[in-house]
């Protein structure tokens, strides 16, 4: 079993550690049940995270995804009807990401 190393918050203090057993963990954590488009939204936020060393917020994040994935993935309303009120944040903890500086 591997131990993985968090914050107070519950968010990885190292993103190389991430796999998608923690990713499956953490939102069933949080009662949702991932589906292939979600995993595919956390690699491509995973993807960004590595390319810029940044861990989006909310605007970035929906930019970033309507580049990839196009507007029905990528807008704000898709995003908080799968991940919550703040899905940046939500999205990070999944993707094994710090959090979002200006996320609360």
């Amino acid at each position: 079993m591997t131990t993985f190393s968090t914050d107070h918050l519950g968010f990885l203090k190292d993103a190389n550690q991430w796999t998608e057993a923690w990713a499956q963990q953490q939102a069933q954590q949080h009662d949702i049940a991932l589906t292939d488009d979600d995993l595919n939204i956390i690699q491509a936020l995973r993807d960004f995270y590595f390319r810029y060393d940044l861990s989006p917020a909310m605007r970035p994040l929906v930019k970033h995804l309507k580049t990839e994935f196009g507007p029905d993935i990528g807008n704000s309303i898709y995003l908080m009807q799968r991940f919550g009120e703040s899905p940046a944040r939500m999205l990070a903890l999944l993707a094994g990401l710090p959090k979002p500086k200006n996320c609360l």
